[in-house]
């Protein structure tokens, strides 16, 4: 079945058409098959009279001929209208092109397509592709650029019929009251099937058809190879395909920062590892957070842009990828997972699922480790967020906790530096001293 998903950027994209008016292009960035190109064809069929879906991954001969004559406007856009038999309207039409990065003479004409204002402009794609295949024109500057994140916990509670859940948790979370322990196993529960199958809607749809996480499986892993190929394209030595691969290990290894040596099996020069970590970025498969070396307001300013770890920008896929080893990851694994009873310590996933959510919430990830007192360990503090004036400290666990020695010395040290501090755990909201503790479902809301 073809699904049509609720998204939130839907309300931007129309922001931009009110706002705007035509005086700019929309650029949709995103990794791929994160679903760019459905809802630019479902806001056109919505809020325009009509449209024409340019696809350069697939477009026929004429369309090549009549990119040739663009800068005659008058003749482009009849030919698109002749190709794809539809009648465009003045100020009433709008003009996708779907894979923009696949034709760089159209990606620079756009400066002029939006100056002739007669009809609107969206584009698609990613990053990566965009900036590789774009190096050598003028980058149009009568642009709005916007990205599209994998499905949030809200967008995939709406995928599965839920429209209720998130705006009761919202009320409980601005009333600071816990749900009770029976209602929050319940929403952990809920909660951790949405870190298994992840917020590519490809994957969501494969669960709504089937309601089998291996098929759900199979489907991250056609995506993983997509990613992976992609990586090839541009980085022929195979390196940013092994920094993404390692991305689970580093993460397990519990190492205060990315370790490069470790992922590629040697040193690699510093000016290079730079390109390729911002390639990582572009590609929007990866959510980076550097080492804040003095947390505090500004956290961009103290960042330290050699020290950081690396996170899959869905955690869906982070699953998949952790259990790569495996030709397909069992029904056992995701069912324990589900409900909890794996027994390898998975603090590392709910890391992933939090650096996520926050990425969406449009926070810049920052972390901070500090030698303890006998200098033999270190402190960490896994997110610090700058709210206002002061900073918040976050803490994850995958569970409960016994212990939360780092939240406890960065209070210490930084006191007059904070304004609220959060442990991110599995169990119900409470309070801890000056620790707010909230299941990692209440992420969303911070």
């Amino acid at each position: 079945m073809n699904y049509i998903f609720k998204r939130k950027i839907y309300q931007r994209i129309k922001k931009w058409k009110i706002e705007k008016d035509g005086s700019t292009a929309l650029l949709i960035k995103g990794a791929r098959r994160v679903g760019k190109s459905t809802i630019a064809e479902e806001f056109a069929k919505r809020e325009y009279e009509s449209y024409i879906v340019v696809d350069f991954a697939d477009a026929p001969s004429a369309l090549w001929e009549a990119v040739e004559n663009i800068s005659d406007r008058d003749y482009f856009f009849m030919q698109l209208q002749f190709i794809y038999g539809v009648r465009l309207i003045e100020r009433k039409s709008v003009i996708i092109f779907d894979e923009i990065q696949k034709c760089p003479a159209v990606r620079q004409a756009i400066k002029y397509l939006v100056k002739d204002r007669r009809y609107d402009y969206i584009e698609t794609g990613s990053l990566l592709s965009i900036k590789k295949n774009t190096k050598d024109i003028v980058i149009p500057s009568e642009e709005t650029r916007i990205t599209m994140h994998p499905m949030d916990y809200e967008e995939f509670r709406w995928a599965l019929g839920d429209e209720a859940t998130v705006p009761l948790m919202q009320e409980m979370w601005t009333k600071k009251k816990a749900f009770g322990d029976a209602i929050n196993r319940k929403l952990m529960k809920d909660f951790r099937l949405y870190i298994l199958i992840g917020g590519m809607p490809q994957a969501v749809e494969a669960y709504l058809d089937s309601k089998d996480l291996m098929t759900v499986d199979q489907k991250k892993r056609e995506i993983i190879e997509l990613y992976l190929d992609d990586f090839e394209k541009i980085d022929s030595s195979g390196k940013a395909s092994r920094l993404f691969k390692s991305i689970p290990s580093q993460l397990t290894g519990n190492a205060s920062r990315f370790k490069v040596k470790g992922a590629l099996g040697a040193s690699i020069d510093k000016e290079k590892m730079q390109e390729l970590l911002k390639d990582l970025e572009d590609s929007c498969t990866v959510n980076i957070s550097y080492h804040a070396n003095d947390p505090n307001v500004g956290l961009s300013l103290h960042a330290d842009y050699d020290s950081y770890k690396m996170y899959v920008g869905d955690t869906g896929l982070f699953i998949t990828l952790a259990f790569w080893d495996k030709h397909v990851t069992e029904n056992v694994i995701y069912q324990k997972l589900l409900s909890d009873k794996l027994s390898a310590d998975l603090g590392y996933v709910y890391e992933n699922i939090v650096a996520q959510m926050l990425t969406v919430k449009g926070d810049g990830l920052f972390y901070y480790t500090w030698p303890t007192e006998s200098g033999k360990h270190n402190y960490e503090i896994d997110f610090v967020l700058s709210r206002g004036s002061k900073i918040w400290p976050i803490e994850v666990k995958s569970s409960g906790y016994k212990t939360h020695a780092s939240l406890d010395a960065f209070i210490e040290k930084f006191s007059s530096r904070i304004d609220k501090c959060f442990l991110i755990y599995a169990k119900d909201l409470r309070k801890d001293g000056q620790i707010l503790m909230l299941p990692a479902y209440l992420t969303m809301f911070l």
